[in-house]
């Protein structure tokens, strides 16, 4: 007995670290998997609270009459857009081709912001400060209490698969003033205008625009006409990278398909910061 008891701890001894060494082999895929998850649910959490801080910067465009002002069986406003607030939370980027072709000036009618959301909506009169339209940009100015700012990111550092996000009034204000927001990524950094469009295909506004074509984002990201104007913005930080316009470079990538593609596209960052140049410009001189 006194033999097999000394073997039976022998055994002990010489088994009893592996489960040990096992755990520690193991220590550092548990953690890894652990801490991944963390990270996972943190991302999960934080996006709904940039969608809640980025929100109070988006306004939809259009035009509006004073209130009071008799218009007979004319609507009191017409949204035409997204835009978004920058710099003192006072000026407004947009499309061009958002803003109204005509105003029914005879009865007061102006280009208006609409700002707030839901029932607390509010309508702002706007002024235009200065346009791009050869980037299809326009900054507006309005007054009252300034709206919260997008930041602007390092223009040059965006990146394919870069995840992103857009916010604005999708379908205009059909269901009420209720911004939407949708999440992509960017797909490609492609030119508005490629060698191949060089055909007699192309009108001849196209074809000056070929005389200084210029980069856009390509996006993995569903957008609709009201979405003209709204902002891209990264996810991982809010800050702008571009604004979504569709119809502007479809004109010139995709007219010569009997049904444009789905694929929506944005006019990078640095010709929003030279509109803002521009403008810093005209108020200075006048």
């Amino acid at each position: 007995m006194g033999a097999l008891a000394h073997q039976s701890l022998a055994c002990q001894r010489r088994w009893r670290p592996w489960p040990v060494r096992f755990l520690l082999f193991l220590a550092p895929a548990v953690l890894a998997s652990v801490t991944s998850l963390s990270h996972g649910a943190s991302a999960s959490e934080a996006f709904p609270d940039l969608v809640d801080r980025v929100r109070p910067a988006i306004v939809a465009v259009g035009a509006a009459y004073p209130r009071r002002q008799p218009i007979g069986d004319r609507a009191p406003y017409r949204i035409r857009g997204t835009g978004f607030a920058v710099r003192d939370g006072l000026h407004i980027v947009t499309n061009d081709h958002v803003l109204p072709d005509k105003l029914d000036t005879d009865r007061r009618e102006t280009i208006a912001v609409f700002v707030g959301r839901g029932r607390e909506a509010q309508v702002r009169p706007a002024r235009l400060l200065a346009r791009d339209e050869d980037h299809d940009l326009a900054l507006l100015q309005i007054d009252g209490e300034p709206l919260a700012i997008l930041p602007l990111a390092d223009d040059k550092a965006v990146r394919e698969g870069e995840a992103i996000a857009i916010t604005g009034f999708p379908i205009g204000a059909v269901l009420g003033f209720f911004p939407a927001t949708h999440r992509g990524f960017v797909a490609a950094l492609t030119p508005m205008a490629r060698a191949a469009d060089r055909g007699r295909q192309l009108s001849a506004v196209q074809r000056a625009r070929l005389r200084d074509p210029f980069d856009v984002y390509q996006l993995d990201i569903v957008a609709y006409p009201g979405n003209s104007g709204s902002p891209v913005y990264r996810v991982v930080d809010g800050a702008l990278i571009g604004v979504v316009n569709s119809v502007f470079v479809k004109e010139s990538r995709e007219s010569a398909l009997t049904s444009p593609s789905g694929i929506t596209y944005a006019i990078p960052l640095r010709h929003v910061q030279a509109l803002l140049t521009q403008a810093t410009g005209a108020e200075a001189d006048s």
